[in-house]
Order: C-alpha cells, then structure tokens, then sequence
C-alpha cells in the first residue's frame, strides 16, 4: 500500500482557518464595514497567500452569515438591521434558557452550581466578566468583544455540550457584527455598552433562573433599544436590495502576512 502525507492538506486547513479568523476581525472590529465587497484575489494579494486557502475562508464564512457571495463580483460583507437583530435575540433566547435550566434544576447533579467542576468553571467565566465590564465602562468596543465572547463560549462549555457551544458562539458572533455595524455611528460608547456579565454568573452560582433570565432579558432590551435608536427610522431593513455600496480598497494594516507554502 502507497504511503500517504496528510501534511499538506494540515497546512491548507491552518492557513484557511486563519485566514477566516482574521477576515471575522476585521469584520468586528468594523474596518471591513456591510456592503464592502472584495474578490478572492484582493485578499490572496494582501496576505501574500494563494487563492484556494482564501476562497475556502470566504465560503466559511459566508456559511457562518457573515458574508454574502456574489458570482460575478465576488464578496461582500453582510450588512445587519433590527429585524435581523430581533432574529438572533429569540434564537440566542431559546438557547440561553434551556442552558440556565439546566443549570439551576436539582434533578441534573453534575450541572449544579455547587459541583466542584462547575464551580471552578464558573469562577474562570466570572473573571472573563470582570475583564469584559471593565471594557464596557472604558467604552472599548474590540476589547469588549473578545472578552464577551470567551465569557459566554466558556459558560457554554460549563454544559458539556460542544455543539450548543459553537452553536451559541456563531449566533453572538453574528450579534456583535450586527452591533458593531450600529456602534461605529457613536462618537463615544462609553456608557452605552452592558456590563452585567458578573451579575449573571453570581445568579447562576446561587441558582437564581429568575434573576438570570431578568438579567439577559435587560441585556437584549438595552442593546435592542440601541441598535433601533442608531438605525435610520428605526426600520433596520440594511440596504436596498440590488444597491451596490461604493466599493472600498482593502487595507489590512494590524495583520501580518500570513504564511503560505505554495508548493504544497
């Protein structure tokens, strides 16, 4: 039987999924803004790879909401409204009620507060809490997501469950390209953004399900309530469909090339 390398398909694959994750940086970050379009071969030409690896990211994350393809004018950055918004809060809802339940409800031992596992895992997300209230306060948006984001993928993984964790990270990754969408309208955030992120695990930890539903029912109703106030007459419908935005150079300036074996 012939040998078999799997190393160059490992180096496809690492470099596709790095490729993706800077490209969904960007994205919350808002230097790539909705509408913004690019081709396969912009992004090969700014990060010094070749077209298969950025093709492949791109259709991820086109997959994942974030993009929208176009066959004859390639990639465009998908642009969020309130409807879409309110979508992602009753979705997030869904899962985020069934996880305090769990959590809170006597009959699932090894989901209790008061386990040891669960307690220390708890403890960690708190810190992330901590780390993203501080953020919050200080009004710094990028900051605050990456915090936010580890926050609620480690209660996730509190329940033991990867696929509801991957599943409520996509839906807040999807929430926050959303916001940030609105939030880049704000001269000054500060004072605008939640910070209740240690309140809800010192609910959890002392299996208060009334309180933690309160508490991420405020969340959905401040950030809601923003995001219509940001959007023109509140209807948040993004742009009219088969309106082309102005099309913007791509310019990449925090990231470093990545490393492509074009051999392989």
């Amino acid at each position: 039987m012939p040998g078999f390398s799997g190393s160059g398909v490992v180096t496809r694959s690492t470099l596709r999924q790095q490729i993706a994750d800077a490209l969904r940086d960007e994205v919350l970050a808002g230097r790539l803004q909705p509408g913004q379009e690019f081709t396969v071969k912009e992004i090969a030409d700014q990060y010094g790879v070749s077209a298969t690896p950025v093709r492949e990211a791109l259709v991820d994350l086109s997959a994942q909401g974030l993009l929208d393809a176009d066959q004859h004018r390639g990639f465009r950055v998908h642009a969020y409204g309130v409807d879409d918004f309110r979508g992602m809060i009753e979705a997030r809802t869904l899962v985020t009620d069934g996880m305090f339940r769990a959590l809170t409800d006597g009959h699932l031992a090894q989901l209790r507060p008061d386990e040891p596992r669960v307690a220390a895992a708890l403890a960690g997300v708190r810190r992330r809490g901590e780390e993203a209230q501080r953020a919050a306060l200080a009004g710094e948006v990028t900051v605050l997501i990456g915090y936010d984001l580890r926050f609620w993928r480690e209660l996730g993984a509190v329940f033991g469950n990867p696929y509801l964790t991957d599943f409520l990270h996509r839906l807040r990754v999807q929430t926050w390209v959303c916001l940030v969408q609105h939030l880049r309208r704000l001269p000054d955030p500060r004072g605008r953004l939640w910070d209740r992120h240690t309140a809800l695990v010192d609910a959890l930890s002392s299996r208060d399900i009334d309180a933690a539903h309160a508490i991420t029912e405020s969340y959905n109703a401040d950030w809601l309530s923003l995001v219509e106030g940001l959007t023109d007459g509140g209807a948040g419908k993004g742009p009219a469909r088969g309106s082309r935005p102005r099309r913007a150079p791509i310019r990449f300036p925090d990231h470093d090339r990545l490393h492509d074996d074009r051999a392989v």
